[in-house]
């Protein structure tokens, strides 16, 4: 009855609350993921970003980001989503970073009008790495001999069973320079004047809250609650946006519980993630 009540009265003597609708962007960015443990992307964010946009009362949409980045595809994916949706439905963007907003993570963090970070944030890490292990002895020892037949000079390029090549290196070296351009003209395009000239910007280290702000890499410090209160109001209430779920809660895509063996190989494509994640976070201290 009350809120019927309210929607009888002219609109300048209703006293509505502001909602802001809030998306949490959280985990390392790859494509695919597994089925027990899925990934950062943009088909597993797409959903939690049309919905947040699609509220039409929010003038603005709040993302929380924390991430140590990965593939730099889905960092531009969902950058590029969040800035049409943003600029569709008319829509400024906050990003808040939480324990860390690097390399990719960090890709995706321009896509906010203002960015603001906790000062003990790690931020920054604008920079692209490749990493891997290799093997050229391996099969020798144990007596196992690998045959590879290709149609094309380069097909095995940096191949982890063959010695390493001079020429391989300076191929990979000229991909990542050209994906580090990229990244850098985005970080210039997004972050304009507000910049600072210093060296050590895009050589792929990363700085507290405190020191992204002096470089001008963030536009602010504090938390999602306080810094949107100060703009919208003490009422201003904050809508988690989350993924739909099923009628039983969220389901595995892509296991089979009269499959066995396709339990077994999403376990092993989630440990093997797993490890890759562990690996991303720990070169942050987290």
């Amino acid at each position: 009855m009350k809120n019927f009540i309210k929607r009888l009265l002219p609109k300048r003597f209703r006293h509505e609350e502001t909602v802001i609708p809030v998306v949490r962007l959280s985990g390392a960015i790859m494509a695919g993921g597994s089925a027990l443990r899925p990934a950062l992307n943009l088909a597993s964010v797409a959903q939690m970003l049309e919905k947040a946009f699609s509220m039409k009362a929010a003038s603005a949409v709040a993302i929380l980001v924390n991430s140590p980045g990965g593939s730099p595809v889905q960092s531009r994916f969902i950058f590029a989503r969040i800035r049409q949706l943003a600029e569709e439905k008319n829509k400024k963007v906050f990003v808040f970073v939480e324990d860390v907003a690097a390399s990719g993570g960090y890709m995706i963090a321009l896509a906010g009008d203002e960015i603001i970070a906790d000062p003990t944030s790690i931020v920054g890490s604008i920079g692209v790495v490749s990493g891997g292990f290799g093997f050229p002895e391996l099969l020798k020892k144990i007596g196992v001999e690998r045959r590879v037949y290709t149609s094309g000079e380069n097909k095995v390029i940096l191949d982890p069973f063959q010695p390493e090549k001079e020429s391989d290196i300076d191929y990979l070296k000229t991909l990542q320079h050209e994906i580090h351009d990229v990244f850098i003209g985005m970080v210039k395009e997004r972050r304009g004047s507000r910049l600072k000239d210093d060296p050590a910007l895009f050589s792929g280290l990363f700085w507290t809250g405190v020191r992204a702000l002096d470089l001008g890499l963030i536009d602010g410090l504090g938390d999602p609650r306080a810094t949107l209160q100060a703009r919208y109001g003490k009422d201003v209430k904050l809508q988690l946006v989350t993924a739909a779920k099923s009628l039983f809660g969220r389901r595995l895509p892509g296991v089979d519980a009269s499959g066995p063996e396709r339990i077994a190989a999403a376990a092993a494509d989630g440990l093997a993630q797993t490890v890759e994640e562990r690996a991303l976070w720990s070169r942050f201290g987290l």
